[in-house]
């Protein structure tokens, strides 16, 4: 349980103070933070309170998003603010295909090229990049890295300690490759973050949505967090969940069916 991290995405709409000290109250010490509801407490209320209160962040979600004008001024600030929280990983969802365009091998190229301009401040921030591949269903309008080979492949012009890559059970447990593509993320020290969410069915309106709490779902957790420590990952374990009926609920009460679910499941 030592290593367990509730991703603020899980419940999303627990205000930051009351989900700080709801992990307290539970023995929870990691946290993953997103970078709306960091903005929304505010960046250096939310880093002193996290040392106040003795939480470890274990990763900040997110930036990316290669094809945006801006791309490049909003990744600096995501770094800065990583480092800023104490943050040792930034997630990185590459964005989709650019307007008008068909080329997904160009939009890829665009990924890695990206990832190498930010190499040299996310290096001297002291923060690591994680590409997180998203399912096939997202990679028209919002990643266009949909496996773990294509993530592992774009990353490897780049040191493992600078760039790695982000396991999310939602995302990747449909791949027939997973399991040696792990072993080779493993192998090449890239895997930088691990996520674990179910998947439920039937989806939701909006797909996003439609990540379920551990045991809902048909994903085999517990496959992917031993695949993990065999590839000698030793990290974090985030639990990351998208779902209406979830961030309808307390906060408190979430966590503690996070808490055994995981528990049940994914140990």
């Amino acid at each position: 349980m030592m290593r367990f991290s509730l991703n603020q995405a899980t419940t999303k709409r627990w205000p930051m103070d009351e989900t700080v000290a709801g992990c307290v109250a539970a023995g929870v010490t990691q946290i993953g933070l997103w970078r709306d509801q960091v903005a929304d407490h505010g960046l250096d209320r939310t880093a002193a309170l996290l040392r106040a209160e003795g939480l470890t962040v274990t990763s900040l979600c997110r930036a990316g998003f290669f094809t945006a004008p801006d791309w490049k001024d909003d990744n600096l600030r995501a770094i800065e603010e990583a480092a800023a929280l104490g943050a040792p990983v930034l997630v990185l969802v590459s964005g989709g295909l650019p307007a008008g365009s068909r080329d997904i091998d160009a939009a890829r190229r665009r990924v890695s090229d990206a990832v190498g301009e930010l190499v040299p401040h996310a290096r001297d921030a002291g923060v690591r990049l994680a590409i997180e591949p998203l399912h096939p269903m997202f990679a028209s309008d919002r990643c266009v890295v949909s496996t773990l080979r294509n993530a592992l492949d774009l990353v490897a012009p780049y040191p493992a300690e600078d760039v790695g890559v982000t396991v999310d059970t939602y995302h990747l447990w449909w791949d027939d490759e997973v399991w040696s593509q792990i072993a080779r993320a493993g192998a090449e020290s890239r895997i930088a973050c691990f996520q674990v969410a179910d998947w439920v069915t039937p989806l939701p309106e909006g797909v996003l949505l439609g990540r379920g709490l551990p045991g809902t779902g048909c994903v085999e957790l517990r496959r992917f967090r031993e695949a993990v420590d065999a590839a000698g990952y030793t990290g974090p374990i985030e639990v990351e969940v998208f779902h209406e009926d979830v961030w309808s609920r307390p906060g408190d009460e979430v966590l503690k069916e996070t808490l055994s679910l995981y528990a049940e499941h994914v140990l």
